[in-house]
């Protein structure tokens, strides 16, 4: 075998590669926010209808990472936590995750549109728009893609209600909200304890550009109000008292690690117990609220 043969064999990457390209952790999050959103709803849909909607949105969101690492790919090198991903570890030639990415988007919009309803389509197909052609390009730019960043990131429930009931109703809208407005001092918590990396990569992240503790301020804000929105899923029928209370003293918990933060001291050691504490935050209530939804509605 010639030495362009072995090159252009060794850039394929292999199946494991592909897989990595996706990010299997992220996809799984947000199938489980999907789905959450699936059962919430007030229709039940068919076995046919759930594979096809969590197939479709799996396909959306690896496309959506698979289209990010090959933007990314020259920043990737720069930092500690992304250098071994394939393309910048040269496994792979960028043109073959190019395609990769590609094929996932022209297969997932049609896939949610045709075998779901067009109104997921339609919702697919914004949330792999805005990711990859807004939000990835825009965080070598500017803080703001952080607000930009976590509409993709909160659609997947909105996918679940839409894929179950085929409209847009105000308790889906609720559940974006909630996942918008806590993803904003999750990757603010991020930013801080990775800043050195992300100023290396030159990506615009808030802590970098407006410093720490303008960062820790934006995290209280969003934080307190996660609060309000997250108890309006009761008056609206989608849960009842357990899930008030549950919601009532995770947010304050939330909120109580946020200001912390505010504190001189505060640094990368407050920014990763806050990580730690949002993940807990999101893990219980979307527990509690299945639980006390299915409670009190099946």
């Amino acid at each position: 075998m010639s030495t362009s043969q072995t090159i252009s064999l060794a850039g394929l990457g292999t199946f494991r590669d592909y897989v990595a390209l996706t990010k299997p952790r992220v996809t799984t999050l947000v199938l489980i926010t999907m789905a959450g959103g699936m059962w919430l709803a007030p229709q039940t849909p068919s076995l046919a209808v759930v594979f096809a909607a969590l197939l479709g949105t799996a396909t959306v969101v690896g496309s959506a990472n698979a289209l990010n690492c090959w933007i990314e790919r020259d920043a990737d090198r720069l930092m500690v936590r992304t250098a071994s991903r394939p393309l910048p570890a040269g496994r792979m030639h960028p043109r073959h995750a190019l395609i990769f990415g590609t094929g996932l988007g022209l297969i997932s919009v049609p896939m949610l549109t045709f075998l779901v309803n067009p109104l997921t389509g339609l919702v697919g197909a914004a949330a792999l728009i805005s990711y990859v052609a807004v939000y990835t390009p825009l965080k070598q730019k500017s803080p703001v893609a952080l607000l930009i960043g976590a509409i993709p990131g909160a659609l997947p429930p909105l996918m679940g209600w839409t894929a179950a009931t085929s409209r847009l109703e105000a308790p889906a809208v609720v559940l974006f909200l909630i996942l918008f407005l806590w993803q904003i001092p999750h990757f603010i918590a991020i930013a801080i304890f990775r800043q050195e990396d992300y100023t290396r990569a030159g990506m615009q992240v808030l802590p970098a550009v407006y410093g720490a503790q303008t960062a820790k301020i934006h995290a209280v804000f969003w934080a307190a109000i996660l609060i309000p929105v997250s108890l309006l899923l009761v008056p609206m029928g989608v849960a009842g008292t357990a899930y008030l209370v549950t919601a009532l003293a995770l947010g304050l918990f939330f909120l109580t690690v946020t200001l912390v933060g505010l504190k001189p001291t505060a640094g990368r050691r407050w920014a990763r117990q806050l990580f730690f504490a949002s993940l807990l935050y999101l893990t219980l209530l979307f527990v509690v609220l299945i639980v006390d939804a299915g409670i009190g509605n099946r």
